[in-house]
């Protein structure tokens, strides 16, 4: 994970440097990555939202089916509510009212369970993006990786975004 540190520290840092005396000819090398390009374009990220949405449709197919019953018994009951008895209706009725209570905590359910398994999934992601970034700047003496969110320029001659993707499909290939 990069640390970020405020202007002022960064700013304090370089003064005290500054203050030192001339600093001794070091040349650092740079990297930068776009995170949305690596997301885009990794094996993984397609492979894991084609898992999310395959079992996102199942659940919805199921919700669908729920609610075309109940709206199937609410026509029921305000078709047939004149030829019914009063206890009958009051079945149907709180049938109904058991079933929409029933569909609407599903979805609830559905809901909080897509955002729970998609934050899973940008941190499993995010790890992996992690992992083969830090191996890329070892195996090539990069002493430094900013994240391009958090730049607002950097030249494509530092971009490292193209060789993370392809680690990345390496790393999914090789499973």
């Amino acid at each position: 994970m990069m640390k970020r540190f405020p202007l002022p520290a960064v700013a304090l840092g370089a003064a005290l440097l500054g203050a030192a005396g001339p600093a001794p000819a070091v040349n650092y090398v740079i990297g930068a990555i776009d995170p949305d390009r690596i997301v885009e374009r990794s094996p993984q990220y397609e492979q894991a939202r084609n898992e999310l949405q395959r079992a996102v449709a199942e659940r919805e197919l199921k919700l669908r089916e729920q609610q075309e019953e109940l709206t199937a018994l609410q026509e029921r009951l305000e078709r047939d509510a004149p030829l019914m008895g009063n206890d009958e209706v009051q079945r149907l009725t709180n049938d109904i009212r058991n079933r929409d209570r029933k569909l609407k905590y599903a979805q609830g359910e559905a809901r909080e369970d897509l955002t729970l398994r998609q934050n899973e999934m940008r941190t499993k992601l995010g790890k992996q993006v992690e992992e083969v970034v830090t191996e890329l700047a070892k195996e090539r003496g990069i002493d430094l990786i900013v994240s391009g969110k958090d730049v607002f320029y950097f030249s494509e001659r530092i971009n490292i975004s193209d060789e993370v993707v392809e680690r990345m499909r390496a790393k999914h290939q090789a499973k």
